[in-house]
């Protein structure tokens, strides 16, 4: 009988930690110009799901409903994080990289740069945002 319960706690564990897993991405609010549209526009994102026009730092946090839904339905995932959430940095092949600063929009917090943001940054600034990132000063924007 022991291990009968065991077994049915291993499954619905194993059920519910999806659910839980999709429950830290803070999808923001619908304030964005796109929001509704059918389309994912949050920069943080990537896959089918996804506008094919220019991503744009205002529409960070900005289509809840949109990416929500896209995301539920496995349509898009964070970019560059895997499911075990490490983060992939990507490249130093941004305009910006190793300048002290990062400039990747996936990330927030004292060790961004104060320039704006642009969707050709995202993951081309690894060294800069991986050393901010190790001393605590950014975070990924997912929660």
């Amino acid at each position: 009988m022991k291990s009968i319960v065991l077994a049915c706690a291993v499954v619905l564990c194993a059920a519910v930690t999806p659910a839980m897993a999709q429950s830290q991405v803070d999808f923001g609010d619908d304030s964005g110009s796109y929001a509704n549209d059918g389309e994912c526009d949050d920069p943080r994102f990537t896959g089918a799901g996804m506008t094919a026009t220019d991503l744009l730092s205002e529409d960070l946090l900005a289509d809840a409903t949109d990416c929500q839904s896209a995301y539920d339905a496995g349509k898009i995932s964070l970019l560059g994080v895997a499911e075990d959430g490490k983060i992939d940095f990507g490249d130093d092949e941004g305009e910006f990289a190793n300048d002290g600063e990062c400039d990747d929009m996936r990330f927030s917090g004292s060790g961004m740069t104060e320039t704006a943001l642009i969707q050709d940054d995202i993951m081309h600034d690894a060294t800069d945002c991986r050393a901010a990132a190790k001393a605590g000063t950014i975070e990924l924007r997912n929660s």
